[in-house]
């Protein structure tokens, strides 16, 4: 059994589209329109893999089949919120082909437990012929960046919570992602962003861009809230024995005046592109310059992702691969 790393080849992607106006109380269609230009980025005209959109009800995807391109297969499955790459499973490749890793889903440790998202995952495995084990403890897909070869990096303050899976060790942890997805080596980072109510899921803060290759974002800006937490991240990863590149940081950034989670590791690795969220700050440009001297087989593109944002990601949250089988 092996976890490929995002850059590997793709069959499919799963990509949730937002629609209910009791969560996007303000900017549902930014964002809408948002999640429509990402799919149609990661399709790529047909030369990218294949983009499943995933719509609560048929009445959303009546509306996203105004916004997306013809090659954008769209679907109904309901669900409570858009992150997918959250309550999705994780897909694996095992000697007899694909098996989605399908683990428990609280809600973020019971802070926002919406219908349709605990069973989401099963269901879209389900209607994927996709075999399906279910874990025995929680995990979100956005708490964890595999590179492939069995390094795994994440952050205890989410993995190791009590509101997930409590009194879980360490050592429990690491036993159980060997379990699920063969990983061997991991990096244990400390906390996530401010702000993040993920309780500090490692695709806001550091991403596998390479086998033993990590990016962390550096702070430019005195008020960057996030400065010491870049910093140690860094430090930890490089500990760890990890590569570690510096990437540009957004710095300060609020959403009707409080601190928001806003960060470029939210990029998404398609096939032909690269996603990297844009959020109208002062490095946008630059942080797509520099994701894009990573990933130079790919073209690599900045995307609006503030809409998005308000609702409490970007780019690689609401998304979930399926990788091709090997």
């Amino acid at each position: 059994m092996r976890w490929p790393a995002e850059w590997e080849p793709h069959q499919a992607v799963w990509i949730g589209f937002p629609g209910d106006p009791a969560e996007w109380p303000v900017g549902l269609v930014e964002a809408q329109h948002e999640v429509a230009a990402f799919a149609n980025a990661v399709a790529d005209q047909g030369a990218g893999e294949s983009v499943i959109l995933v719509c609560r009800t048929t009445a959303d995807a009546d509306m996203a089949r105004t916004l997306v391109e013809a090659g954008v297969d769209i679907i109904v499955e309901p669900f409570g919120d858009i992150w997918l790459r959250d309550s999705a499973p994780i897909v694996v490749t095992g000697p007899e082909g694909l098996v989605g890793q399908n683990f428990g889903f609280n809600g973020w440790g019971d802070k926002y437990a919406m219908a349709g998202d605990q069973d989401i995952g099963e269901r879209l495995a389900k209607r994927f012929d996709l075999p399906v084990s279910q874990q025995d403890w929680i995990l979100e897909g956005g708490a964890i960046d595999g590179d492939g070869t069995g390094r795994l990096i994440t952050t205890a303050q989410c993995v190791l919570n009590a509101n997930r899976n409590h009194g879980l060790s360490k050592e429990q942890a690491a036993a159980k992602l060997h379990a699920a997805l063969a990983t061997d080596n991991i990096c244990w980072l400390g906390d996530g962003l401010m702000a993040d109510h993920t309780d500090g899921h490692v695709d806001n803060l550091a991403r596998f861009v390479a086998p033993g290759i990590a990016v962390i974002p550096k702070a430019e800006a005195v008020d960057d809230p996030n400065a010491a937490i870049f910093d140690d991240a860094a430090k930890r990863a490089q500990s760890a024995g990890l590569q570690v590149t510096r990437l540009p940081s957004p710095g300060l950034y609020k959403i009707d005046g409080e601190v928001a989670p806003a960060s470029y590791m939210n990029f998404y690795i398609g096939n032909t592109i690269v996603a990297v969220p844009q959020y109208g700050a002062a490095n946008d440009a630059n942080a797509v310059h520099q994701i894009a001297a990573l990933f130079p087989d790919r073209k690599v593109i900045g995307l609006s992702s503030e809409a998005l944002l308000r609702g409490g990601g970007s780019f690689h949250c609401i998304s979930q691969q399926i990788p091709l089988v090997p």
